[in-house]
């Protein structure tokens, strides 16, 4: 538990072996075990909106298992296409430290959650509107990804000064990974879960596109 903590400072720190010049000296275990260690955390907090019965205890569990599920997942699925777009890029030999640097931007957002979840938790006692509790938990994740963000550009510097066409890349990843996210969260849902239906896993119809519903939503059908 010590060592997972030093651990966890010197990321936050920039320092020792998650110093972002020294990638390759950094176990590639290290990122993925923050992530899975603090998203879990959040997503309790995230789904225990409302205990008011036993069974709402399950979606606290629920939430724990797919909020780092999201992210994984998420990352797993635009894997290929970023690997094509550095391979043509001619940045195939950086992919290492690439990989690095988008994993330090999932550990950030991860410890970021983490240590927003208490604010979630007091937002639920504070009120009893669903919707309201959905849109605090946007705006969580939203300074969460921003946090992250921050991080990977911290890592992705070195990549840059090496050579400039990584900037692209970057920017691609950031489009990419928002697209695929959006229809992973949609597909992940309920991680809040409305009092008024009963806890499940997934919704019904989850396998359906998230932008139909974004576009329906705005045509007022």
């Amino acid at each position: 538990m010590l060592a997972a903590i030093r651990h966890t400072d010197d990321f936050l720190h920039a320092r020792g072996a998650f110093a972002p010049n020294f990638a390759a000296a950094r176990p590639a275990w290290w990122l993925p075990a923050i992530i899975l260690a603090f998203t879990p955390m959040y997503g309790a907090l995230m789904g225990s909106y409302q205990l008011d019965e036993p069974e709402r205890l399950l979606q606290g569990v629920y939430s724990a298992v797919k909020a780092p599920l999201l992210l994984g997942v998420t990352t797993l699925l635009c894997l290929p296409g970023f690997f094509v777009l550095n391979t043509v890029l001619g940045l195939r030999d950086d992919f290492r430290d690439a990989m690095q640097a988008i994993l330090a931007g999932q550990a950030g957002l991860a410890i970021t959650l983490a240590s927003l979840g208490p604010f979630t938790r007091f937002w639920y006692f504070t009120t009893e509107d669903y919707r309201a509790a959905l849109l605090f938990n946007a705006a969580m994740f939203t300074i969460a990804t921003a946090a992250g963000q921050l991080v990977m550009l911290r890592y992705y510097r070195v990549l840059i000064r090496r050579n400039p066409r990584h900037l692209a890349t970057l920017g691609l990843w950031m489009v990419l990974y928002a697209f695929v996210g959006i229809q992973m969260g949609w597909i992940l849902r309920p991680f809040v879960g409305s009092p008024g239906m009963p806890v499940s896993l997934f919704r019904e119809h989850a396998l359906t596109n998230a932008y139909v519903v974004i576009v329906e939503l705005f045509a007022g059908r």
